[in-house]
């Protein structure tokens, strides 16, 4: 029985990739800073800029997933994500581990096309060149064949169990549970590709199989063509029972928010990914594993009846 390692346990990706991983019958281990207790599952408590920590915490796994999320601020981010990505790569390497690496698409910078693999790093924000300087990091590890690793690399998300760590969370389905009107950002009108939680914990296991993904860098899958956000918001009014409306929130008055909200402040310099189309292929993905990604009718009809049925 194989050890799956998380680290970054408790948050958005873990929780749903945790049953995936307990329903093929292998074990795993949860690791944060401070683990939620799960029944039957093994938590350790580490912090991943502390290279002895994470060796300790990965010792003995067969596969780890870095699914860990800091503090949503570039100087952070400067600060922390080269010394984590350092520290996982090394203690994988001493403990022959296979490293999956859930990534996000910042370092591709605004495209005027679809983004694929191969869509080179042109980023735009501060956040995009720690992302594009950290995948770079373990690149270099990868073609030197140093590590068997996977790059996972995913969108923005929405799913059962999504609610503060997600734009549709936060704007569309939270504000229609309590009555109010969806909100947008700068462009209601533009497509937009989302991650449906669960297609990407399936996609994270079947990755963590398969000898033929190990070095390169996979894209999750994301529905193609994207939903507008006026069109997204649709689905969402019809399963939630609420008015199909949008208030759209333009970019100078996410300027004014950021004045006095930390967490704007730094949301801004990612707003191209709503002021301009957003689409993310995931067509590679798809056609090697045979994995077709769940609709956005089913997907959001599943989120919507989580959000229902929340206090």
């Amino acid at each position: 029985m194989a050890l799956h390692t998380l680290l970054g346990a408790n948050g958005t990706i873990a929780n749903a990739l945790l049953p995936v991983l307990q329903s093929a019958g292998h074990q795993v281990r949860l690791v944060s800073r401070n683990p939620q207790p799960v029944e039957g599952v093994e938590s350790i408590a580490a912090d991943v800029l502390h290279h002895d920590q994470v060796l300790r915490a990965v010792q003995g796994s067969d596969v780890v997933y870095l699914l860990v999320g800091i503090q949503y601020n570039a100087a952070i981010w400067e600060r922390d994500w080269p010394r984590i990505m350092r520290s996982v790569i090394d203690a994988c390497k001493a403990s022959g581990s296979r490293l999956i690496f859930f990534d996000n698409a910042y370092m591709y910078g605004k495209s005027d096309g679809e983004i694929t693999e191969t869509t080179p790093y042109r980023p735009v924000s501060r956040k995009g060149k720690v992302r594009a300087g950290v995948a770079r990091m373990l690149e270099a590890e990868m073609r030197a064949g140093a590590i068997d690793a996977i790059i996972a690399r995913a969108v923005d998300f929405y799913g059962p169990g999504v609610s503060d760590k997600s734009a549709a969370g936060v704007l569309v389905f939270a504000n229609m549970k309590k009555g109010r009107k969806a909100q947008w950002f700068i462009n209601a009108d533009v497509p937009r590709s989302y991650n449906y939680t669960p297609d990407a914990a399936r996609a994270l296991y079947l990755l963590s199989q398969s000898e033929e993904a190990l070095g390169q860098i996979w894209h999750l899958p994301a529905v193609s063509p994207a939903l507008t956000g006026r069109q997204f918001i649709s689905l969402a009014a019809k399963e939630m029972g609420a008015k199909d409306g949008v208030f759209v929130l333009p970019k100078w008055l996410l300027k004014v928010f950021g004045w006095f909200n930390p967490f704007m402040r730094e949301m801004f310099e990612m707003h191209y990914q709503d002021e301009f189309p957003f689409r993310f292929n995931s067509s590679r993905f798809e056609k090697h594993f045979h994995f077709t990604p769940t609709r956005y009718e089913d997907g959001v009809k599943a989120t919507a009846q989580w959000f229902l049925q929340q206090p």
